[in-house]
């Protein structure tokens, strides 16, 4: 219960999220109180599920819808604003969807089948966020900006690998 009240926090986070990031909006420090805020809930529901004994592959679902719907709806308003190609939200949408329709349909599972880089992805897709909110406090430096532009490409680029190496992990199986 506690674990899925922690998750639910990212969704609720989402449209602060966006407002802040694409409206340039609130008070420079909010942005990284959001950003956090949904980190430290995403750390912590797996932690208290697992020991409170209600982890479960619905509660895994959720963890990682709701990680990916505030991700990604962040990296999309972070490239409305130019500070990321729009490249790297739309890898992850089909990564995220590749990742749930070969977990339930193509290996006929009962939870989400992760993958190696897939995982840490999904860590590292919060660091641009988490970067941007930096640099606003920092009054905007460039080099700030420029990390964060190309860590969106690293992260492509390690999206599109994942992509490749989820694609190819049936015919590993098969052979």
């Amino acid at each position: 219960m506690l674990a899925n009240l922690l998750t639910s926090v990212r969704l609720l986070l989402i449209i602060p999220l966006v407002w802040v990031l694409a409206e340039a909006a609130g008070p420079d420090w909010l942005l990284l109180l959001i950003v956090i805020t949904a980190i430290a809930s995403d750390y912590f529901d797996g932690k208290i599920a697992r020991s409170q004994g209600t982890a479960s592959a619905r509660g895994m679902l959720f963890d990682h819808g709701s990680d990916f719907l505030f991700v990604t709806a962040g990296l999309f308003a972070a490239a409305s604003t130019g500070a990321i190609v729009v490249l790297l939200p739309v890898l992850i949408v089909f990564a995220f969807s590749q990742y749930v329709l070969d977990s339930y349909f193509l290996f006929r599972q009962k939870q989400l089948r992760m993958n190696f880089l897939g995982r840490w992805n999904g860590v590292f897709y919060f660091a641009p966020l988490l970067l941007i909110a930096l640099a606003r406090l920092l009054g905007d430096p460039v080099w700030l900006y420029q990390l964060v532009y190309w860590l969106a490409i690293a992260l492509s680029l390690s999206t599109i690998a994942s992509i490749i190496d989820r694609s190819l992990a049936p015919r590993k199986l098969a052979g």
